[in-house]
């Protein structure tokens, strides 16, 4: 029978329709990447296609702006928002506005244009996390910026129009709606049980899977990957660390690491048990300069590109999910590939 799940941060329903429930196999991947020829503008040797870059990281005597590095950011060359100007906001009756201003850059995850993150070495991706955490720290001096999003869109169907790894951050001068509602779901919970709403999904997960029906997936070095108990997309998983951190930019004991090695494996388990599907990737961290909080926990979400938001969503808000989260667990946790029948799981 087909059932209603909430959400217990945001209060957000959605519908696990067991009715049409899906085996990975089911699901028909389109094409990852869009094909190109030749050198794009993010290889080694193209950087004069690419503005000056704001942080690199290379070797010492490399010089700036040139091959050499091994990972690289650029302002993105057509942003969604302005770096130069003032804020101004303004009223129109019921109506408020504000100029387009924030930052909008272009991480380059590696000089190796047929690289994909779920096959760097670790080393490589250590140094991509770490330049996420830099530009956000640098970023933070900024007083017209409350928040900065960062993501990755791996896939044409996920929206990625140039196939070299690379990843995006978005700076801008309000606090996004999604992590808003996190915010205020959060500390709704925090106000009524006195604890953090996310350290107890955690310990929930960690217990249900020591019985043999959880949805956690994999932990790692104070890390931990799962599948959300009312996820919106099919395969849907959430890394958190362990330990209470409200903010991705407070590195103090952060393994970046272990961090690393479950983001490559759970990317690999992704791609052995879909079939190297396209994918989204989401840093949901707190909003920047403010003291840390005591009922949010930063996190990364990934959702794989597998079915598509329709009327229904877009009118309602519910989202229709066939695969139920603990299913999508087990498959994730045994990490065989597409076709693999519910006996082998077991």
């Amino acid at each position: 029978m087909p059932e209603l799940r909430r959400d217990p941060v945001v209060g957000r329903w959605v519908i696990i329709s067991t009715e049409r429930s899906r085996r990975p196999s089911d699901f028909a991947s389109a094409p990852v990447h869009p094909k190109g020829t030749g050198p794009c503008v993010f290889c080694p040797g193209q950087e004069s296609r690419t503005p000056e870059e704001v942080l690199a990281v290379r070797e010492p005597a490399g010089p700036p702006n040139g091959p050499g590095w091994a990972v690289r950011v650029v302002p993105n060359k057509f942003p969604a928002l302005r770096i130069e100007g003032d804020l101004e906001p303004a009223g129109e009756g019921v109506y408020d506005r504000m100029n387009g201003i924030g930052a909008h850059e272009v991480i380059i995850e590696t000089p190796d244009h047929g690289a994909s993150l779920a096959g760097l070495p670790e080393t490589q991706v250590v140094a991509v996390l770490e330049t996420w955490r830099r530009r956000m720290v640098d970023l933070q001096k900024d007083a017209r910026f409350e928040y900065v999003s960062v993501f990755k869109n791996h896939g044409e169907a996920a929206g990625a129009s140039l196939e070299h790894p690379h990843s995006q951050l978005i700076a801008t001068p309000i606090v996004p709606m999604m992590v808003e509602q996190e915010l205020q779901g959060a500390l709704r919970y925090f106000r009524m049980k006195k604890r953090c709403i996310w350290c107890d999904i955690i310990r929930q997960e960690m217990h249900s899977n020591a019985r043999g029906r959880g949805r956690l997936i994999l932990g790692e070095g104070g890390f931990v990957a799962l599948c959300p108990y009312a996820p919106r997309f099919p395969f849907e998983t959430w890394i958190l660390p362990e330990g209470h951190r409200s903010s991705y930019e407070d590195a103090e004991g952060v393994d970046f690491g272990a961090l690393a090695r479950l983001l490559g494996e759970v990317l690999r388990r992704m791609n052995q048990v879909l079939g190297d599907p396209a994918w989204n990737l989401s840093l949901h961290s707190a909003p920047m300069k403010i003291p840390a909080l005591d009922h949010f926990h930063w996190h990364l979400e990934i959702i794989p590109k597998l079915t598509k938001v329709a009327g229904f969503e877009w009118g309602t808000g519910f989202f229709i999910n066939p695969t139920p989260p603990e299913t999508a667990a087990r498959y994730l946790r045994a990490g065989l590939p597409t076709g693999t029948t519910d006996r082998d799981l077991s």
